[in-house]
């Protein structure tokens, strides 16, 4: 007579990156020196190209001081001066050579790249408030194709991946770059992961067919932060 299977449980289990796939903490720069309209501003290839501020450069220790025990096998930036100057301390810290590369850097916004395109909205400039309503930076004279920053951003991020399987990278980039990551990753709409603050870690784990979304905005080295309008800290 044979003996008759008992009921099979399947429990719950907490998330395990995938073999071979490649953690990326993405990590926003550290607040960069205000824009002084009177001026000249900085530039890099066409592009505005701040420093960090000292809020900006305290923001990149805090950075380096939370992913230090991190095993992480390497550390990408823009080439914007904002991003390779906060992925500075960490690279000292864990004693890697960073990695430049191009395609993590800004959208470039024409001609009002560099400006705070929250202040422009305040201030009423309509072609700013169209491009974010429709979500087309495109529509910014002179501004980079929505679609060839996301071609862009996909190619940076992929070849990272195919270079690191089975490891974990930090990738010091922009909001920008960030929200078009997390965009694709999700299929939300272009602009719906734009505001990430600077210095938040936001963690994502891909392969050369997935990107899996595990974190977003992590600002819990930088202290408390904003009060959610019914009490209480916001969760970092």
């Amino acid at each position: 007579m044979s003996a008759v299977a008992g009921p099979t449980l399947m429990r719950q289990a907490r998330f395990r990156v995938p073999p071979g796939a490649t953690q990326l903490l993405l990590v926003r720069h550290g607040e960069s020196a205000p824009v002084s309209l009177d001026g000249p501003m900085p530039r890099c290839r066409g592009q505005a190209d701040p420093a960090l501020d000292p809020v900006g450069a305290s923001e990149a220790e805090a950075v380096a001081e939370r992913l230090a025990g991190a095993p992480l096998a390497a550390i990408y930036h823009s080439p914007l001066r904002r991003a390779a100057q906060t992925a500075a301390p960490l690279a000292r810290a864990l004693g890697l050579e960073p990695v430049e590369d191009d395609d993590l850097r800004e959208v470039f916004l024409g001609q009002v790249d560099g400006l705070n395109l929250g202040m422009l909205v305040q201030q009423g400039d309509e072609r700013v408030r169209r491009a974010l309503r429709e979500q087309r930076w495109e529509l910014i004279p002179d501004a980079e194709p929505q679609a060839a920053f996301a071609e862009r951003v996909r190619a940076g991020i992929g070849r990272i991946v195919g270079r690191h399987p089975g490891q974990a990278v930090a990738v010091f980039t922009h909001g920008g770059v960030i929200g078009e990551v997390l965009a694709q990753a999700t299929g939300a709409t272009a602009h719906a992961f734009t505001q990430a603050d600077n210095g938040s870690i936001t963690h994502l784990v891909a392969s050369l067919s997935r990107w899996t979304v595990r974190g977003f905005n992590d600002t819990g080295h930088l202290g408390p932060g904003p009060v959610l309008p019914f009490g209480g800290p916001v969760p970092g």
